[in-house]
């Protein structure tokens, strides 16, 4: 089966079999499935059909790399990437653009002035040998039969397949030459995967696929309910994942860096376990090495590194301080403990807003967006202002009364918890 799995995607990337002929194997696979085994041809298969990232000995074992099912107001990539190779990891991050409800990490950096996501592999191999961190976007060189078959899964409905997009995660993580991966595999109301049971299925098949390749991978699920942090929108994403490189970010948004970092500087043999590993994440944030990591990466991608000097110049360089961008404000209803905030009502009317692309095409407002003046488990008072958004236009009155429904309050103390619920390893 492997033999024939590995010529169906040499047919796919030279043309030689025609889209019918890979629609219906990709029917095949969408109603049967496909064994651990032959997922992992497949994707073997993948990786190899392009050009594969290669490292020298000396760094081989310390090129490592996250990726996550996406949801709302997830910029843990754009804090956790400096901040590994702050740690003496290598991290050549290739991320993609937002769609619908979920945003993109090149979009958020796209935000920052001058900066291109664009870099042959050649380009990010030596950025990464360089200064430890590339973030950017998928080469034409990489992974070549991801775009054909997904082009194909997507207009033929069969894109909700375990083994299909484990096949795609991975191939592309694994064409990075990658060491070690973690992944962050979502669930809740505002994920790809709303049930915890789907999400952990698609978070051992990814973690047995890309282990059975060679490369020491984990993945922790993790809810999103709420938003992540307290910003959702580009340039406001950025901002907020400045503010967490100087060590004043969420302690969610921390939370997640730091133990998804440390669970790869363990891996990778840096530290002697998850705690020593998070530790050393969360010295980064706090003494401004991280920071510097980040600096560095922006100005080697042509973006103007002089808005990370100060508030004010970050706030400007963002667009954030464009006069024609107005502010509202929204308030509590009553006294309460934050009970809840929900994520999809948020992302929605964000997207509204212009912060995000309902089809591929679309145009993307980077300044717009909202910052929650309050997360689960604060205490608010009648009148309080709980979120503030961002906007050009005037914002339609069944998005402020959709939003109005979107805070949940109790009259008793409320104790945030942690968004990991699981590790599956």
């Amino acid at each position: 089966m492997s033999k024939a799995i590995h010529d169906l995607v040499r047919g796919v990337v030279d043309g030689s079999l025609s889209d019918d002929e890979v629609i219906h194997w990709l029917r095949a696979v969408f109603e049967g499935g496909l064994s651990e085994e032959d997922t992992i041809a497949l994707t073997e298969a993948m990786r190899d059909s392009g050009e594969v990232l290669e490292w020298g000995s000396e760094i081989a074992n310390l090129v490592v790399d996250k990726h996550s099912t996406g949801g709302v107001g997830d910029k843990v990539s754009i804090v956790l990437a400096p901040a590994l190779a702050a740690c003496g990891l290598r991290v050549p991050m290739i991320s993609g653009r937002g769609l619908g409800h979920t945003g993109g990490t090149l979009d958020k950096l796209g935000s920052i002035p001058g900066l291109s996501v664009e870099r042959s592999a050649d380009e990010i191999r030596q950025q990464v040998e360089r200064l430890g961190v590339a973030m950017v976007g998928q080469t034409d060189a990489l992974v070549p039969a991801d775009r054909r078959m997904y082009a194909l899964r997507d207009v033929t409905g069969t894109l909700a397949s375990i083994p299909l997009i484990t096949s795609s995660i991975v191939s592309k993580k694994a064409a990075e030459g990658l060491s070690a991966l973690i992944l962050d595999v979502k669930f809740g109301r505002a994920a790809f995967m709303v049930e915890r049971a789907d999400a952990a299925e698609l978070a051992r098949s990814m973690v047995d696929v890309a282990n059975g390749m060679g490369v020491s991978t984990r993945a922790v699920l993790t809810t999103m309910d709420q938003p992540l942090g307290c910003a959702v929108g580009n340039s406001l994403e950025v901002l907020e994942s400045v503010e967490t490189l100087c060590g004043n970010g969420p302690e969610d948004l921390e939370e997640l860096v730091c133990v998804q970092g440390g669970l790869l500087l363990e891996a990778t043999g840096l530290a002697d376990g998850m705690q020593t590993g998070a530790l050393m994440i969360h010295d980064s944030l706090q003494d401004g090495s991280a920071l510097e990591c980040f600096r560095k990466m922006v100005e080697a991608q042509g973006g103007d590194a002089s808005i990370l000097e100060s508030d004010a110049s970050l706030m400007r360089g963002l667009g954030l301080m464009d006069p024609d961008l107005l502010t509202t404000e929204l308030c509590a209803g009553a006294d309460g403990w934050v009970k809840d905030i929900d994520a999809m009502v948020i992302a929605e009317a964000c997207l509204g807003m212009g912060a995000g692309r309902k089809e591929l095409g679309d145009e993307i407002d980077r300044a717009v967006g909202a910052i929650l003046e309050a997360q689960v488990g604060d205490r608010l008072e009648e009148g309080e202002p709980w979120v503030v958004l961002y906007h050009r236009d005037e914002v339609a009155p069944q998005t402020l009364e959709d939003l109005l429904g979107a805070i949940t309050l109790s009259d008793e103390e409320v104790k945030p918890v942690s968004r990991i619920a699981e590790m599956i390893e």
